[in-house]
Parts: C-alpha cells; sequence; structure tokens
C-alpha cells in the first residue's frame, strides 16, 4: 500500500445519504462533503458515488469537474467501505475489497456498503483481491517504507475478528498492505464510534515521523489515553529501525451533539498531490494546527474547511476521502 503522500490519480467520496445518521443535519452534512470535494479538486479529480435518488441535489451542490458515479449506499464514510489500493513492483494498481462489517454493526443496514469496494474495482475495471477479515480504512495508516499504525482498540476489538489472535491479525496486515512492522497504539479517541480509528489520534506525515493528537487537559478522559500513546510512539522503531519523530497536534475544544462526544481532530485530514485538506472547527486551535500541518507538509499547499458538519456524523476529512493511487490499473 503506498503511502497516502505518493502520487494520486483520483479521490472517491461518497455523498451523504442515511438519514437516521445526519436527521436534520443532512443538508448541512451534504454541503461541508462538497466543500471539501471541490477543495480536493484543486489537486486532483474527485469521483463522488451517489445515489441514484440522491443524484440531482448532489449535481447542484457539486461542480461539473466532480464526477458522479450512481451507486447503492447505505452510508458516506469512503476511507472505510471503498477500496484501499495496492501496487505491485511494477507500479500497477490493484485494489483490496475488506470485509466491512459496518464498525461492528453499529447499524443494521450496511449490505450496499459491504458491497462498494467491489462495484468500485468492477467500474474500474481494476484487478480485485478479497480479504478475509474484517478491516477498515480509517484503521490503518501506511509510511510506504514498510510500516503501518493502527491500533490495539480496533482491531483487537471483538466486535471485528474475535476468531484471530493478535499475532494473526498482524500477520495479515503483513500481507495485506506489504508491510514488515505493524505499530500498536492502545486506544483511541474517547465516543468514537469506530472503536478507535487510528486516523482520529495519529499518522503518517513521512516516514519516521508521525503527527499525533495532543491532550493537555488533566480532566479529559482523553489525557490518559494519549499520553499512553505518546509514550509508546517515543519507545517505537519503524521497519527501518528508525526512531519516531512525534510532531504533536492540539486537541481542539470539546463539543457534544445530544448529550455525544463529538471526535475533533486534526490529524483526520487528506493528503492530496500537492496539497492538505484539513478541518476547522471554529476553535483557537484551528490556527496553531494549520501551522504544524504546513511544517509537516512544507511544499503543500494547505486548503482548511469546516468540519463541524461532518463530525456531527462521526468522522472527519479523512474518513470521507479514499485515494487511487497514480499508475496503470492491473487487469
Amino acid at each position: 500500500m503506498p503511502a497516502e503522500w505518493a502520487a494520486h490519480e483520483r479521490c472517491f467520496m461518497a455523498f451523504p445519504c442515511r438519514d437516521e445518521l445526519w436527521g436534520s443535519g443532512l443538508a448541512d452534512a451534504r454541503a461541508a462533503y462538497a466543500a471539501v470535494a471541490h477543495a480536493v479538486g484543486e489537486f486532483e479529480p474527485v469521483t463522488m458515488l451517489v445515489r441514484p435518488e440522491d443524484k440531482a441535489i448532489a449535481a447542484k451542490l457539486l461542480s461539473r469537474d466532480v464526477e458522479l458515479w450512481e451507486m447503492p449506499l447505505n452510508d458516506s464514510w469512503a476511507r472505510d467501505f471503498c477500496p484501499t489500493f495496492i501496487t505491485d513492483g511494477t507500479g500497477a494498481v490493484a485494489g483490496v475489497s475488506w470485509q466491512f462489517n459496518c464498525w461492528g454493526e453499529n447499524f443494521p443496514d450496511y449490505a450496499d456498503d459491504a458491497k462498494v469496494a467491489g462495484r468500485v474495482l468492477e467500474r474500474l475495471g481494476a484487478r480485485r483481491f478479497q480479504a478475509p477479515f474484517v478491516l477498515e480504512g480509517g484503521a490503518i495508516h501506511v509510511d510506504g517504507d514498510g510500516t503501518v499504525l493502527t491500533t490495539e482498540e480496533c482491531l483487537l476489538h471483538p466486535n471485528r475478528n474475535p476468531k484471530l489472535s493478535r499475532d494473526e491479525i498482524e500477520a495479515n496486515l503483513k500481507d495485506w498492505l506489504g508491510v514488515e512492522t505493524v505499530l500498536w497504539l492502545g486506544r483511541g479517541y474517547e465516543g468514537d464510534d469506530t472503536n478507535g480509528h487510528i486516523d482520529e489520534i495519529a499518522c503518517f506525515a513521512a516516514p519516521g515521523v508521525v503527527l499525533a493528537t495532543e491532550c493537555r487537559d488533566k480532566d479529559d478522559a482523553n489525557f490518559a489515553v494519549f499520553g499512553e500513546n505518546f509514550h509508546r510512539l517515543a519507545e517505537m522503531r519503524d521497519a527501518k529501525g528508525r526512531r519516531l519523530t512525534v510532531m504533536p497536534l492540539p486537541q481542539p475544544r470539546r463539543r457534544d451533539l445530544k448529550g455525544l462526544r463529538l471526535t475533533l481532530s486534526y490529524t483526520n485530514f487528506f493528503i492530496a498531490n500537492g496539497g492538505i485538506v484539513m478541518s476547522s472547527f471554529d476553535d483557537p486551535a484551528d490556527d496553531h494546527a494549520r501551522g504544524v500541518l504546513q511544517e509537516a507538509f512544507p511544499t503543500h499547499k494547505i486548503l482548511q474547511r469546516p468540519a463541524l458538519p461532518i463530525t456531527a456524523g462521526g468522522g472527519g476529512i479523512h474518513c470521507i476521502t479514499q485515494q487511487q493511487p497514480s499508475g496503470a490499473l492491473a487487469r
């Protein structure tokens, strides 16, 4: 699996559609998704998956530069149910369909989303590899140099692969992502419906460089969790034996919606071709977080887009995007 900063052919997204998730916020979510699509579109082509019955609405919100693919959908989290793309030694690109069970069956209806990866690869005409285990794209982050970062809370959760041991899960990651080293953090963001996806708390910015969310409020439940993650990162070495350089990103102030905590995270951003599309939360930390990302990606143009309507559904900008690496498609 190439690193996210490798060249892209396009970015996939999926148009919000689950009424019981978004409720009265559906229109705001759709507008926020459109803003992200247009921001990503400044750097690379964007393909938006959309239910046939929602295509007219999507067409009104989106530029004609955004390609619309009609497809049955239950939800709108492309990172998790679109294919994870992989390359071979010649640069040819294929796709992996992970088994998708809606984050441990958070919703009972996910049959269409479970078929999206296969349908996307079929439409592309790309070779498909069907994985024999449950995984979501937001649960992993690779450095393109032999290392993957993930969390125990998610991959070892009994609602994913209860019959697989830690060693078996690690072996699967190595086999299916082409990595040599698995780096395990402990738990993720408090209130995360995905059971601790890595993209809410940490990600690679380059081989040997990790961006990680920092909590400075000792009364916050994330304080001890994120502190433990920083401790682990300080002790880790990647596949090439390098110690990690860790760049802290601030945690925005707490926001709740209907009594539940929103997972507001600046690590949940998308790396496009020469650009970064990141969240703003109308928060005092927005500018500081942007500065950290500019330091991490000095040659990239950074675009910040309002993300509160997206986080109301349980994710962020990285969660709603999935890159297709550049290269000829393996057939």
